[in-house]
């Protein structure tokens, strides 16, 4: 599973990229409030999601190739659509050998080759598992491991499962000196979303277990490996062993048990088992004398395993990873064995998504910018992106006035925040400066070396940040990406042009909709600076405690009451929403919300919101934000974002309202009510 880093990027958790519905599942765009997808019957105050969404719940069925689905999942189609339209342009036209649009071309139609993937067969591998089977001790082991390490970190916490090393590299700017930036080394190595898979003693997950199992066996079948059964149930033990090793998702989450700084010498005493210094010259990394190791604890379990775990059994867990990490680019039987387990069981998806959508998505990933940069020039011009960058001012100006009229804050404290919020970095549809795709090597008709090559790509950008200044205009999302981001070291916030569009961002509607909608996105990635991680870090991204003890005992306090509320919804009986590593993301949807309700307000300038669709601007503001995030998901998949998602479900996130006063005046919600809450009980971070 790729590695998380919450404290490197906190996200807005939209689906994107996803598998575009039967056609006639896809509903015209609409411009204001969809009264026919409410539910009426159902009072605001008992259920507001059901109220503005009920009726939509009721008609619509999750497509078959997918584990959930909702209006994040219509404009990524819409995305999808339009961006594989330009990458099929690009394969099309005459654009010279080595230009970025010839390179996005020949890598979608390399990928949509089936018939030459096929052909191959698993030649490609051969190199890699020739490497594995040379192995013959534990220094080839630690040679191999430092190899095939990258910088395959998820920095925007997404819950899509993929199979990784043993270790992940993120280089990013150091907490401790903003100045400059440091290697972070985080826990890896399973094929399981994560511990609890491992470790879960209920009837649901060791179901879960038995069916990896057999996904293991298959595919080392599929590898030509003997005795497949025998040797899949040694590579699973010896990833349980490694869960049982691993930080929890909540520890994980936690930045000052994260920031710890070993010396190279400190890997062989704090962590022995791997020979490290042979491992970091096979991983290129002869020159940092520092790391960030961010699950010390991971590194001296998963270190102590490669010196007493058999090599048999390492070599057999390799050839397992690689050939599911490639999937993707192998013939068919791969694929098909692949989706029966994390399409299938993780997700509960019945079918696969259209390969195109993959071939879409995989481009994206290995030339982003490249098709960012195609994307804006046709879909996002520059009277949106100056219509965002208005709404990114008001909020922000709104969000200080917060901060200014905060009676439990100290002056002090005051001004630090202001401070931070003067310096915010704010990106809005496309970075400044578009990256650099000139040493990346694509060749047509090599889908599995392309993948190779943008991989490495990827991983030796990141290690040429060492030495080098910081640059905050930086991006981690493209242009084409359904989403948004605030990477609190950094204090910069991206928010992508594919997010910017109807029906969260709408020049056809009042604008009162708009703030509802992408103003919450808006103010919730500006929220995320002074959420219980991004407040932990100065104006200069150093991890630096700038409040006085009696305004972090007050926040705290309100955290906890968040958490506390959040733990009390429970989706199935016995699983609770963990209001705990859901608390970055709840408090800045709190604070996001009511600095959107500002700024809506600000912007009437004394006069009343027009009564549209015949509701009022407050009922307008708060049924587009519940509208926002209408989605459905199937059990797995819930199940699984449960369990491993720092975000609460979509479901759950527009009861945020019950801690805004205005929203009870507009919908007139009582004593009484489910979602009532008394005064006292009402969150209010910031």
């Amino acid at each position: 599973m790729r590695r998380s880093l919450p404290f490197l990027a906190l996200c807005l958790a939209i689906p994107a990229l996803v598998a575009a519905p039967p056609k006639a599942s896809v509903s015209a765009p609409r411009h204001g409030l969809d009264l026919a997808g409410m539910d009426p019957a159902i009072a605001p105050g008992d259920d507001f999601f059901a109220y503005a969404n009920g009726t939509w719940v009721k008609r619509t069925e999750i497509p078959a190739d997918r584990g959930s689905y909702g209006v994040g999942h219509e404009v990524a189609d819409l995305t999808d659509r339009r961006t594989a339209a330009l990458i099929k342009a690009a394969a099309a036209s005459k654009a010279s050998a080595g230009s970025d649009l010839r390179k996005v071309g020949d890598y979608y139609t390399s990928f949509m080759d089936e018939k030459g993937i096929e052909a191959k067969g698993l030649s490609p591998l051969k190199p890699t598992f020739q490497a594995i089977a040379a192995i013959r001790d534990r220094k080839d082991l630690a040679r191999y491991l430092g190899a095939t390490l990258r910088a395959d970190v998820d920095v925007l916490n997404a819950t899509r499962i993929e199979t990784t090393n043993l270790f992940g590299l993120w280089v990013a700017q150091d907490l401790d000196d903003p100045t400059r930036y440091a290697p972070f080394l985080l826990q890896g190595g399973l094929g399981l979303p994560e511990r609890s898979y491992y470790l879960d003693p209920s009837a649901g997950m060791a179901a879960v277990r038995t069916q990896y199992l057999a996904h293991v066996a298959a595919m080392l079948k599929l590898a030509g490996v003997p005795n497949a059964e025998t040797r899949a149930s040694s590579v699973v033990d010896l990833e349980t062993r490694m869960a049982k090793a691993h930080a929890s998702r909540e520890d994980s989450g936690d930045v000052l048990k994260g920031n710890n700084h070993w010396t190279r010498a400190d890997f062989s005493t704090k962590a022995p088992g791997l020979d490290w210094e042979t491992y970091f010259a096979s991983a290129h990394l002869k020159q940092p004398a520092v790391f960030v190791v961010w699950q010390p604890a991971a590194f001296t379990g998963l270190s102590a395993l490669t010196a007493t775990v058999s090599l048999d059994t390492w070599k057999d867990y390799l050839t397992f990873h690689a050939l599911q990490h490639r999937s993707r680019v192998l013939p068919k039987a791969v694929v098909d064995q692949s989706f029966s387990f994390y399409g299938k069981v993780l997700s509960g998806a019945s079918k696969p998504r259209e390969r195109w959508t993959y071939g879409v998505a995989l481009t994206s990933d290995a030339l982003g910018e490249a098709v960012g940069k195609a994307y804006v020039s046709r879909y996002f011009p520059p009277t949106e992106k100056a219509r965002a960058q208005a709404m990114v001012a008001d909020i922000i100006a709104a969000f200080r006035a917060r901060i200014e009229q905060l009676e439990w804050m100290a002056p002090e404290t005051k001004a630090k925040a202001i401070a931070k919020l003067t310096v915010l970095k704010v990106g809005v549809g496309y970075p400044d400066r578009w990256r650099d795709y000139r040493r990346l090597q694509i060749v047509a008709g090599d889908a599995f070396g392309n993948a190779e090559r943008a991989e490495r790509f990827e991983y030796t950008r990141n290690l040429r940040k060492l030495g080098r200044p910081i640059d905050r205009t930086e991006w981690v999302m493209t242009p084409q990406t359904v989403n948004a981001v605030n990477l609190p070291v950094m204090n910069a916030l991206n928010f992508p042009a594919a997010i910017l569009q109807p029906p969260y961002f709408d020049p056809k509607r009042p604008m009162v909709m708009d703030y509802g909608a992408i103003g919450a996105v808006i103010g919730h990635e500006i929220s995320h600076s002074f959420d219980d991680s991004g407040s932990l870090f100065d104006a200069t991204g150093k991890l630096n405690n700038w409040w006085t003890p009696e305004d972090l005992k007050h926040f705290q306090a309100s955290a906890d009451q968040l958490v506390k509320q959040f733990d009390a919804y429970q989706p199935f009986p016995g699983l609770h929403i963990n209001g705990k590593l859901t608390l970055s993301e709840n408090i800045a949807d709190v604070a996001g919300l009511a600095s959107a309700y500002d700024a809506y307000r600000l912007s009437l300038h004394g006069r009343p919101a027009p009564v549209v669709q015949g509701f009022t601007g407050d009922q307008q503001f708060f049924l587009s934000y519940a509208q926002s995030w209408r989605e459905k998901s199937r059990e797995p998949l819930l199940r699984r974002q449960i369990l491993t998602d720092g975000h609460t479900p979509a479901a759950y996130r527009p009861t945020t309202v019950r801690n805004l006063d205005a929203w009870y005046e507009a919908f007139q919600v009582k004593p009484g009510q489910t979602l009532y809450l008394t005064p006292s009980n009402r969150v209010k971070v910031w």
